[in-house]
């Protein structure tokens, strides 16, 4: 049985607007296809780092429905929505208000067979939606900005292609979900209330239950650990998990784990080469210089750095709160 909202998308889906596009097949070519007004808008209390662009992130229930609440994986989500999430860069990151260059929207549908998804790039000279277009191969695109410091700084920004979806949001059994709707990002400031209040998440438990949402870039967010943990489980985790693609490394980066081996404390890597830069260990106590972990978030070379995808750039704020988590543990290694 088609949702309410699937139906709608069937006539307003299509190449110009003259053809229907089954939203539960393929791709819609041309972004304004689809009815995004209506959209729910959320923020993470730590957004993934995607080379200091800023996005914005919003989400489409079919009638009647709503995210079901699961207190660590991401919320299960049912046939019908689409997430959506556009990636932009600010002209002057001092000024957030400001005039920006929109990039790409992401789509990410729920289908009967499971999530779909694509990018829809827009051209330089247009913020429009409606001339954003899929990008079914990706695309490389030339970007520039005034960076915080007053400084310039470029960027070739990669979009990924369609492929590539699934090398980040395959985060469990090589299954594509949803990576940013978790009750710990999503909980932040009252926005999670106002969601479940709404009615948009259903099932959740009391709210002194909620796992605590952490800003990695807040300082009044909670403590060094407690941020620098917070910027791992959303960088890092979609691979490092028990499940995850990086599960043979033995190094898991959720926010749940408490094992220090299996948080890289002492532990040295599965395999050496580059990757490890010659160090011995993925975190030596006290010692953020002379571990691997502090060695690849802050490289840029592609069989090093870490993430693999989605940045080209260090994370500066990010590298230095890891670095100070890392400076105050106790202890050393053999």
């Amino acid at each position: 049985m088609r949702h309410t909202l699937l139906l709608i998308l069937l006539a307003a889906c299509g190449d110009g607007g003259t053809e229907p596009c089954d939203p539960l097949g393929p791709m819609c070519k041309q972004l304004a296809s689809y009815p995004l007004g209506d959209a729910v808008p959320y923020a993470l209390s730590t957004p993934l780092f995607s080379d200091y662009t800023v996005k914005d992130r919003s989400i489409i229930l079919p009638a009647g429905e709503s995210l079901a609440w699961r207190d660590r994986d991401s919320f299960v989500a049912p046939v019908g929505t689409i997430v959506v999430k556009t990636f932009s860069y600010l002209a002057d990151r001092r000024d957030p208000a400001g005039a920006r260059r929109t990039l790409e929207t992401r789509l990410l549908i729920k289908q009967d067979a499971g999530w779909t998804g694509a990018s829809y790039v827009y051209p330089e000279a247009s913020n429009d939606p409606a001339d954003a277009e899929l990008a079914i191969a990706g695309a490389q695109l030339t970007t520039s900005w005034t960076h915080a410091d007053g400084s310039a700084k470029t960027n070739d920004y990669v979009v990924p292609n369609k492929n590539q979806c699934k090398e980040c949001h395959a985060e469990h059994d090589e299954v594509i979900d949803l990576l940013g709707p978790k009750a710990r990002h999503l909980n932040t400031g009252d926005q999670l209330a106002e969601l479940v209040d709404a009615g948009v998440v259903t099932g959740a438990p009391p709210r002194a239950q909620w796992p605590a949402g952490f800003a990695a870039y807040d300082p009044a967010s909670g403590t060094v650990e407690q941020r620098a943990r917070a910027w791992l489980d959303i960088n890092c985790s979609f691979c490092h998990n028990e499940r995850g693609v990086a599960r043979t490394s033995g190094l898991y980066l959720t926010a749940e784990n408490t094992d220090p081996l299996t948080l890289g404390i002492c532990k040295p890597p599965v395999a050496a080469g580059r990757g490890s830069g010659g160090r011995l260990y993925g975190i030596v106590p006290g010692q953020p210089e002379a571990s691997i972990m502090t060695f690849r978030i802050e490289s840029t070379e592609p069989d090093i750095r870490m993430p693999e995808l989605g940045r080209n750039l260090v994370d500066a704020e990010g590298a230095a709160l890891v670095r100070a988590w890392i400076g105050q543990l106790p202890g050393s290694c053999p």
